[in-house]
C-alpha cells in the first residue's frame, strides 16, 4: 500500500514537486496536495480539540460521548489522507457517514431548533471546535475541487 518513509525529509521536493503515495510527482500547489494539506491541518486541530476534551471530561463526564464520536473521525481523516495520496486506495465507506449523521441527529434533537448563529468563542474548547468546523468545510471544498 504505497511507500513508507524511513525519515521525515526526502529532499525530493526541493524543485517544487512532491510525491504522491502511488509514486507520481506533482507540483506542491497541485489541488490534490492542497486537499491533503487541508485534511492534515483539520486532523491536527481535531487532535488539539480532543486533548482538551479529554482533560475537561474529567470534570464533565458527559463530554465522553463527544470524544467517542470524534476519535474515530480522526482515524478516518488519516485514512482520507491516504486515499487522497493514493487515488486507487479506498479506506472510507458510507458506514462512517451514517455513524456521524446518527450522532448529529441525536444531538440536534437534544438542542432543539436553531434560532440564531453562534459566534466562535466562549471558551477555548468551543473556539477550538469552531476552528475544526471551519477547517472541515475548507477541506471539503478542497476535496470537492478534485471532482470538479
Amino acid at each position: 500500500m504505497g511507500f513508507r518513509l524511513s525519515k521525515i525529509y526526502t529532499r525530493t521536493g526541493d524543485t517544487g514537486e512532491t510525491g504522491l503515495g502511488d509514486g507520481r510527482r506533482v507540483p506542491k500547489d497541485h489541488p490534490r496536495v492542497e486537499a491533503i494539506g487541508e485534511v492534515d491541518t483539520l486532523n491536527s486541530q481535531l487532535g488539539l480539540l480532543l486533548a482538551g476534551l479529554v482533560d475537561e471530561a474529567r470534570r464533565v463526564p458527559a463530554l465522553n460521548e463527544v470524544i467517542e464520536v470524534l476519535v474515530p473521525c480522526q482515524h478516518r481523516l488519516f485514512d482520507l489522507g491516504g486515499e487522497l495520496a493514493m487515488p486507487t486506495y479506498k479506506a472510507l465507506n458510507s458506514a462512517e457517514v451514517e455513524r456521524l449523521e446518527a450522532a448529529i441527529d441525536v444531538w440536534n434533537e437534544e438542542l432543539g431548533p436553531l434560532e440564531n448563529f453562534i459566534l466562535p468563542g466562549g471558551s477555548t474548547l468551543i473556539a477550538q471546535a469552531h476552528i475544526c468546523r471551519s477547517l472541515a468545510r475548507s477541506a471539503e471544498r478542497r476535496c470537492q475541487h478534485l471532482n470538479a
